[in-house]
């Protein structure tokens, strides 16, 4: 029995070989229709490690793009950053000694941001910023500044734009500045601002910012010095508490400059200046105007009566015995003179 049950058991293992022989032809004939039939497995490696070289090399290829791509935006970005501006210069002594005790109070009490101060003959409201790369563009931005000074003169219509300034505020705790009072004066001053941003734009100068325009005098940024951004992070604002509300003063409109953010300064401290335009120029020759025809006014009466007193018998009369008569006694006085000195006489 046992020989027997070897027997089957032997017959049943033929069997399954058979079968897994027959399975295995009509797997290779299927292989054979397969188009990477001819390929090796041990190729499928080499394909493998291939790619995954080639992926890493273009890894490291999009990685340096990356790098150059962050390069090229950095610099593009740093060419586009504004580097000429319009400036309202600050020139009343009373605004430039306020702010000069209030820098001074302030340095008292912390002398790093010393640094951060900005100088008194550089004190302004820039109106407008832009950038300009080239020579050309610098000269295309004059034309376009000169331009803009009628249509100022329209906006201001012979008016005197006085700003006032009262009490501080911050930006972020990184820029102090004297705060412009609200009201018409403020909204002429961003009506004038927009109104020169269309004309550098007419032609083709990209000026002003995407953020909106607030006016502003600023008398201290962390920016001034790198050195000074690594100790200060902030500007405590209970260094000027005090000033929150203090009236500065008031600046009259009467001059705009086109400057420029990098070019030396001016001895006194101002910025570089390519060109400048004086608003109301034609207002103050009106005045002049008027002084003088009050002079001619004042001129004219006088003559007219000098005219009424000689048009007087007696004023007449009395101006003819002054000339003529004097001068005949004067006459008669030389030549008996002349006569007793004569030497026929003798």
């Amino acid at each position: 029995m046992q020989k027997i049950q070897v027997i089957e058991k032997k017959k049943k293992k033929m069997k399954q070989k058979r079968k897994t022989h027959a399975a295995l032809k009509s797997i290779d004939s299927l292989m054979v229709d397969m188009p990477f039939a001819n390929t090796d497995i041990g190729d499928d490696s080499v394909i493998t490690s291939a790619s995954e070289k080639n992926i890493k090399k273009k890894r490291k290829r999009n990685t340096g793009r990356e790098k150059e791509d962050s390069k090229t935006m950095k610099k593009n970005k740093k060419q586009s950053q504004p580097n000429y501006f319009i400036s309202l210069p600050i020139t009343n002594p009373k605004i430039i000694g306020g702010i000069q005790a209030l820098q001074d109070i302030i340095v008292q009490k912390d002398h790093r941001l010393s640094k951060a101060m900005v100088r008194y003959g550089s004190l302004h409201i820039t109106l407008l910023v832009m950038h300009l790369s080239t020579e050309e563009e610098v000269g295309i931005a004059v034309g376009a500044f000169l331009e803009s000074k009628d249509s100022i003169e329209e906006l201001l219509q012979g008016k005197q734009l006085d700003l006032s300034f009262q009490g501080i505020d911050d930006f972020k705790n990184e820029v102090g500045f004297v705060k412009l009072a609200e009201g018409d004066c403020t909204a002429m001053l961003m009506e004038i601002s927009e109104t020169m941003k269309k004309i550098f734009q007419e032609k083709g100068i990209l000026a002003g910012e995407n953020r909106a325009f607030k006016p502003h005098l600023t008398f201290m940024k962390l920016s001034k010095s790198p050195d000074l951004r690594k100790q200060v992070k902030k500007i405590d604002p209970n260094l000027y508490k005090n000033f929150k509300s203090h009236y500065f003063g008031n600046e009259t409109l009467h001059r705009l400059d086109l400057c420029s953010m990098l070019k030396k300064k001016q001895p006194n401290g101002y910025y570089h200046c390519e060109s400048s335009i004086t608003v109301r120029k034609n207002h103050e020759a009106d005045l002049i105007k008027e002084a003088l025809h009050r002079e001619s006014l004042s001129l004219l009466s006088k003559l007219n009566q000098i005219k009424e007193l000689l048009s007087s018998p007696e004023t007449r009369m009395k101006i003819y015995r002054e000339l003529f008569e004097d001068s005949h006694n004067s006459n008669r006085n030389q030549e008996s003179h002349i006569d007793f000195g004569s030497p026929n006489m003798q």
